[in-house]
């Protein structure tokens, strides 16, 4: 458990000032959330099983390149263009 010395370090830290009441709430918040990091800190860290799936939790995907129209599809659905740009109204 987080003692109040420290509960009231933090507070200035972030410069709070909290009442007895509150000191004694966050005392029990920071206590839990460090107990849940205790547990997540035993959890498995290479891969995980999602069902029949295994994958890798810090899996990156390689970056491949691909061609895109999406600018000349939304340059040919635009009602007013001209050239390679939508033509639209002067906004001042």
């Amino acid at each position: 458990m987080i003692s109040n010395e420290e509960i009231k370090h933090i507070a200035k830290l972030s410069r709070l000032e909290l009442s007895g009441a509150e000191i004694e709430k966050m005392q029990k918040d920071l206590s839990s959330i460090l107990d849940y990091f205790e547990l997540l800190k035993k959890a498995p860290k290479s891969s995980k099983t999602t069902g029949d799936i295994k994958t890798e939790l810090n899996a990156i995907r390689k970056d491949e390149s691909r061609q895109s129209n999406l600018a000349d599809e939304l340059l040919a659905a635009a009602p007013d263009k001209k050239e390679a740009y939508v033509k639209v109204k002067a906004i001042l």
